[in-house]
């Protein structure tokens, strides 16, 4: 796990967040840091994600820890200091909920209008709008907007009194794909330009992929791994996130041999090698491999280097087509089942049919052991 300080440091940029918060029978127990980027929050309903959010806003007092937001500590609960609990109003927070919460009586320009004063108001709230493409919708009201439009505006009011930060929970999972990917194109164009740290809530990983730079996993009311998104992927740190992040072909072996050479893995009948590591032989080992390592082979073919190892056969018994890859799935003679992914052109000359059987290797290289 990355962890910052448990203290309440002075960071001059971004936010560094240590806290706890407890409800009843659920515990929350966040760690984490983050500069000019977006974070993304992942993990199951009830890990902590919205409760995160509303702790860091305002909306939700933790019982001890510190938040600390450019230099300034916006809560601070912790022995020997004085307590600070800033009002969310003046903490310079922008929030922007998953259902928009757009007040229904005020149009477009009036709803983005609403956190600021003084005369030019509606002048700086029509410069938002300009900025969200959003202009000629200024004096509709929210039930005359899409709901691409809506969270739009949701956005353009968030970022009206100039907030430090800006939280977004969940805030396009009710849109249509080709609308959530035009906004979360414009989201990551505008946080490049502003400058500004971005936590972003979702459930989906290609959200993720989409707009973060860094992801962090929770679990059960922790931060159980942050980091580069392509970092947690390739390598999450133990079974549990692998299990969260989706990670396909997750599969519990024995350990049978390890030596310069590699380690072998039993799993269930079905003998694996993966590069060598420490690890206890007798013991029990969680592995994955990603589906695009796993290779089909071609019956009359020279076998390459790549599939060389970790033969085995299989049937088909799912064929499907999802954006950008062909998806199989393939029952083992172990009696469990492997995810295959591939180019729609590759392996074209086989016409891989279900039911059909096929031969396969597990990259040795691609296998990984988790703790």
């Amino acid at each position: 796990m990355t962890y910052t300080s448990t203290e309440c440091g002075p960071a001059q940029v971004g936010l560094s967040a240590d806290f706890t918060v407890n409800r009843q029978a659920f515990r929350l127990h966040v760690r984490l840091e983050i500069g000019a980027e977006i974070l993304v929050l992942f993990g199951p309903s009830g890990s902590g994600k919205t409760t995160t959010l509303n702790a860091i806003a305002g909306i939700v007092t933790p019982e001890r820890g510190c938040i600390t937001l450019a230099g300034q500590v916006l809560f601070r609960r912790q022995e020997g200091t004085r307590p600070v609990n800033l009002p969310a109003r003046q903490r310079r927070v922008g929030y922007v909920f998953q259902h928009y919460a757009l007040f229904p009586h005020l149009t477009a320009l009036e709803n983005v209008a609403y956190p600021l004063r003084g005369p030019a108001r509606h002048r700086q709230a029509m410069a938002l709008l300009e900025r969200l493409n959003l202009t000629r919708l200024a004096d509709r009201y929210p039930h005359e907007l899409s709901g691409g439009q809506q969270q739009r505006v949701a956005i353009a009011r968030a970022l009206a009194a100039a907030p430090r930060l800006l939280l977004l929970d969940e805030p396009f999972s009710a849109l249509d794909l080709a609308v959530r990917q035009h906004l979360q194109r414009d989201l990551a164009a505008l946080q490049r330009e502003l400058g500004l740290p971005v936590i972003y809530v979702t459930h989906r990983l290609e959200d993720a992929f989409a707009v973060g730079q860094r992801l962090a996993v929770m679990r059960d009311g922790e931060v159980a791994q942050i980091g580069p998104i392509e970092d947690v992927f390739r390598h999450p740190a133990d079974a549990h996130v692998a299990g969260i992040i989706g990670i396909a072909n997750l599969f519990r072996s024995r350990v049978i041999a390890a030596d310069v050479g590699g380690v072998t893995l039993d799993w269930d009948g079905l003998q694996l090698v993966a590069p060598p590591q420490a690890v206890e032989v007798g013991g029990m080992a969680t592995a994955y491999i990603r589906p695009e390592d796993v290779k089909i082979i071609y019956p009359d073919r020279p076998l390459t280097e790549a599939v060389q190892h970790n033969q085995t056969t299989g049937r088909i018994i799912e064929n499907s087509f999802r954006p950008g890859a062909r998806h199989l799935l393939v029952a083992l003679p172990n009696g469990h089942e492997i995810e295959v992914r591939h180019p729609p052109s590759t392996y074209a000359p086989l016409n891989l049919q279900v039911g059909q059987e096929v031969r396969l290797a597990l990259r040795r290289e691609a296998l990984v052991l988790l703790k």
